[in-house]
């Protein structure tokens, strides 16, 4: 976990037309403020770097002293439309104006306009249907909910494994974390549940086969017959990375699913909503997954997530045996709406894919500076990393990966903590608002700041 010290320390002083910093970071004023919050909350809320938001506006972030960073967080992913838009802003307060703050599952007319749009986005809008609930990591359970229910009835209660991946984060549920893919995070569960599997994930650095022979041997190794297997599920793209599938493997594993009628889920929880420059990040790979977890960018601010999935498995459920407290909760979906109108007629998804082309290179020019400590570079579209080792080794350091983004605090441009299967990721994720010289500017920073911490 990476660890911010809260004693001030003097940085250089910028200004620039997207960075500002003019005081001591962090802030000496803001101690006081982590100091009471370190007395009322668990330390777990504290991992990210010491800066008291105030104002968030498209691609940057203020603190009331005067400070401005270049956002490359985007929120963990949520911002896609930018920070505050518009749009977004004017349908929560009209919708808070109207009365509506809550409504359980008692329909309210956005809920059936958003249900319409997120179908139009779906494999097949005519054979897809979508369901509501506040976060990634239920629309995950959700999906794995579906999927076993699915092939116990279809198939019989044999039918009951869940394949997942090495390394993947699915959330911070029950559910989900049996479907993660990192021990350390299952500890707390003891023994777990044996039907949930992972094999290799086919990131060509963790893991450097990336044929899906392997997914075939691991499956025969972990003695799993295809037949037993009630669903596959994946991070479109690992989190950790992010790390893709080659498209020909991901064409094999649905084509691997259809034979055995295996419900194939992808999880576009951080990855959807325009981030790699398409709606979704399954598109990339030409499939057609049967259930897929929406979250994050949906709304580009409040808190929603959603379920898109194959009208048959969907209706398994009937009335009120499938639903949430806060399912389609008015505010949220009023955000949602807005922002899925956003990003279907504004530049967001062709900018996301046309700024990719200038930061994923940038990134892999970054790492061949200092192969040796940086060992892989990776992105697609506006999402990437770089993945900071030992010298020489895989091995995750993340040390250097928070001194890494530590300098680019003070610099300016504001990531969230190292990622990673060890706090080695440096994660890049700019709101898809950000225009090119904002991105340049910020890719200007983390080399520098690379080159400072490394010599």
């Amino acid at each position: 976990m990476a660890i911010y010290s809260l004693t001030p320390v003097a940085v250089p002083k910028i200004k620039t037309k997207y960075r500002t910093i003019q005081t001591k970071l962090p802030v000496p004023q803001s101690v006081p403020i982590f100091n009471a919050l370190a007395k009322a909350e668990p330390r777990s809320m504290m991992g990210q770097p010491p800066i008291i938001w105030h104002k968030a506006d498209d691609f940057t972030i203020f603190d009331r002293w005067g400070n401005r960073w270049i956002d490359w967080s985007s929120c963990v992913l949520i911002s896609n439309v930018g920070h505050g838009a518009d749009a977004v802003k004017q349908a929560v307060l009209a919708k808070v104006k109207q009365g509506l703050l809550a409504t359980y599952v008692f329909v309210h007319e956005d809920r059936a306009a958003l249900c319409k749009e997120l179908q139009s986005v779906s494999p097949d809008p005519r054979n897809y249907h979508v369901f509501l609930l506040s976060t990634g990591s239920e629309a995950v359970e959700n999906c794995i909910k579906l999927s076993k229910t699915y092939a116990m009835e279809k198939h019989g209660p044999q039918k009951r494994y869940l394949v997942t991946f090495n390394n993947a984060f699915h959330g911070r549920t029950m559910g989900s974390q049996l479907a993660g893919g990192m021990p350390k995070l299952k500890k707390w569960m003891g023994e777990g549940d044996r039907s949930f599997v992972q094999v290799p994930f086919p990131d060509g650095f963790k893991n450097e086969d990336r044929s899906f022979d392997l997914f075939l041997k691991s499956l025969n190794d972990l003695g799993v017959k295809p037949a037993e297997i009630a669903g596959v599920l994946s991070e479109s793209y690992q989190g950790v990375g992010p790390d893709f599938f080659p498209v020909e493997y991901a064409m094999k594993l649905e084509a691997f699913c259809r034979e055995h009628d295996i419900v194939l889920t992808m999880d576009e929880v951080q990855s959807g909503f325009g981030r790699v420059g398409k709606w979704f990040t399954y598109q990339t790979y030409g499939i057609k997954p049967d259930l897929i977890a929406c979250g994050k960018g949906i709304t580009s601010s409040l808190p929603l997530s959603a379920v898109i999935g194959r009208k048959d498995i969907m209706e398994l459920y009937p009335p009120g045996s499938m639903t949430s407290t806060h399912s389609a909760s008015p505010i949220c979906v009023a955000a949602a709406l807005a922002n899925v109108k956003l990003l279907k007629k504004g530049p967001y998804i062709k900018n996301a894919a046309k700024l990719g082309r200038i930061m994923v290179p940038e990134l892999h020019r970054i790492q061949q500076k200092h192969p040796n400590v940086l060992g892989a570079a990776t992105g697609m579209g506006l999402v990437g990393g770089i993945q900071v080792v030992k010298s020489g080794t895989k091995t995750p350091d993340p040390d250097t990966a928070t001194a890494i983004n530590l300098k680019c605090f003070h610099k300016g441009l504001l990531m969230f903590a190292p990622v990673g299967i060890g706090g080695e990721c440096i994660k890049i994720a700019p709101p898809l608002s950000i225009n090119e010289a904002a991105l340049r500017e910020g890719l200007q920073v983390l080399d520098e700041a690379v080159d400072e911490v490394l010599g």
